[in-house]
């Protein structure tokens, strides 16, 4: 996991960043608006200087280069201070993480889900990769807090599904009153891996990759 100093430090070098860039189009508008009034107004006896003409554009262009150059540096640190080395300590821990999507492994996937109030009811859905609601039920009375779930890989009408699927849950649930009650659904499992996807560091479980931003505890099996 990132550790705090790293976090606050990353996030202070890509605040500076982005108040430089918006420095820096702000001053390449008026520069540039600057040296086209520069040139329509020019003493055609004594036209501007093509060299002090290049050497402005030059000294533009490299501030934008040098920005450029702190932006993917910044990046770099990150990855390396935060990214995948900082990650590789998570490999046989548990890890609970925020995520609606398991795999079903040995005839099960199992979710656990935050309820933010009581709910009267909850329609548990699990849909596949392909967008389809294959099981579905009904929870009644349940209370505000922590949940668990686990669907035994049978379809509603009682079909076993293999195994190395990739599933997800969706729980609609209902106050007393009828109002939409907040649901933050979980997955927990020991990291088997983890690798760098799209720019972003994930932990696997199984088969299921997980942002390594989405882990809320992680705890030792030892």
């Amino acid at each position: 996991m990132v550790d705090a100093t790293t976090a606050t430090a990353a996030s202070s070098v890509a605040s500076k960043l982005a108040s430089s860039k918006g420095r820096l189009a702000d001053s390449e508008e008026t520069f540039l608006k600057l040296l086209t009034t520069q040139l329509k107004n020019q003493d055609p006896l004594s036209p501007l200087d093509s060299n002090q003409f290049t050497q402005q554009i030059v000294q533009m262009t490299g501030v934008e280069q040098q920005l450029m150059t702190n932006d993917l540096l910044a990046k770099l640190i990150g990855l390396s201070d935060g990214g995948l080395s900082g990650s590789v300590g998570l490999i046989g821990k548990q890890i609970k993480a925020a995520s609606d999507s398991a795999t079903l492994a040995d005839g099960k996937a199992s979710w656990s889900y935050d309820l933010a109030g009581a709910a009267q009811d909850a329609t548990i859905s699990i849909v596949n990769s392909a967008g389809q609601t294959v099981y579905s039920e009904t929870a009644s009375n349940l209370a505000s807090g922590s949940h668990d779930f686990t669907w035994n890989g049978k379809t509603t009408d009682g079909r076993t599904l293999p195994d190395g699927g990739t599933y997800t849950v969706k729980i609609a649930a209902k106050s007393a009153t009828g109002s939409t009650v907040a649901v933050t659904p979980y997955v927990s499992g020991v990291a088997t891996g983890v690798e760098t996807l799209d720019g972003a560091t994930v932990v696997s479980l199984g088969k299921t990759k997980i942002p390594v931003s989405q882990i809320v505890s992680v705890t030792n099996l030892s």
